[in-house]
This record gives structure tokens, C-alpha cells and sequence, in this order.
């Protein structure tokens, strides 16, 4: 195993504007019977939470209140236009939290404006507590060395500034 370095030009503060600006995350989980499960979701941040929509009676919502332990991994694109011409993965962010479900009706005031106006009433709110250290690839490199691994990897705490 490569050890991956602590990154001193990415700050946590860094990491989280660059989570706010992103949208779209793979969620993953383990079900009640212990089957692995993950699932693209559309999230907001708030108070360095993350915030999810689900209908209450959905898989998303009973698997994540069985056990709420969660690894979460935001894709960032990197390269404009050079991406459509040359082999650049995304850079991504991940981490492991805590998912709580909230039930339909009970989001803070100061989330209403997060979530869409036909699922404020009916739609239940995952709440997503990142913890531990936040996992970078090639966030804070050039492009060119994300195709060094050991260069474009690195933590950076979830608590930091």
C-alpha cells in the first residue's frame, strides 16, 4: 500500500467550497442483509453537512436508517476542454460520515430553500455527516499530475479550517 500524503496546499476550507459547488455524489452503504450498495444522488451543503432528498418509503432512505455509516465520493471534472481530448479521470472527493434520516416534513427552516419545492412536505432528509479525513485525488495538483498517483493522492481533515 502507497501511503498517501497529507496535501499542504488543499485546505479543509478548500474542500468544502469545492463540495458546495458540486451537486451530483455516489453514496454507498451496506443493506440490512449486508449486501454493498451505492447510488448516485443529487445533494446540497449546509453548516459542512450534506444534504439529500429520498422518498421515505424508498431503499435509500430504510437502508441508510438501519446502520447511517456511509462512504461518500463527489467526482470533480478537471480539464475543460482538454478533457474531451485527453485520457483526464475526474478528481474526486471522499469520505466516510453518518447518514441520518429525517422524516417527511421536519427539515430546518434554513434547509427549505435546498430542497425542491414539490418534496418539502412529502420527501425525507438524509443529512450527511462527513468524519475523519477527507480522501483527495487530484484536488489542488495540475492536471498533468493526476497521472502520477502517488502525487495526485491526499488527506486533508474533515475538521480543518
Amino acid at each position: 500500500m502507497v501511503a498517501t500524503r497529507v496535501q499542504p496546499d488543499v485546505t479543509t476550507g478548500q474542500v468544502w467550497r469545492q463540495l458546495t459547488k458540486s451537486s451530483f455524489a455516489v453514496v454507498s452503504h451496506v443493506t440490512p442483509a449486508g449486501d454493498p450498495r451505492s447510488s448516485g444522488v443529487m445533494y446540497a451543503v449546509a453548516d459542512r453537512r450534506l444534504y439529500v432528498v429520498v422518498a421515505p418509503d424508498s431503499w435509500k432512505a430504510r437502508h441508510l436508517a438501519a446502520d447511517g455509516r456511509v462512504a461518500v465520493t463527489v467526482p470533480v471534472r478537471r480539464g475543460g476542454l482538454l478533457s474531451l481530448v485527453a485520457p483526464i479521470p475526474p478528481a474526486t472527493i471522499s469520505f466516510h460520515g453518518t447518514a441520518t434520516v429525517h422524516p417527511p416534513g421536519s427539515a430546518p427552516d434554513r434547509l427549505a430553500s435546498l430542497i425542491p419545492v414539490e418534496r418539502r412536505a412529502s420527501g425525507s432528509v438524509v443529512e450527511i455527516e462527513p468524519d475523519g479525513d477527507f480522501v483527495l485525488y487530484g484536488i489542488g495538483v495540475p492536471l498533468l499530475r493526476m497521472r502520477v498517483p502517488a502525487a495526485a493522492r491526499a488527506r486533508v481533515p474533515v475538521a480543518g479550517t
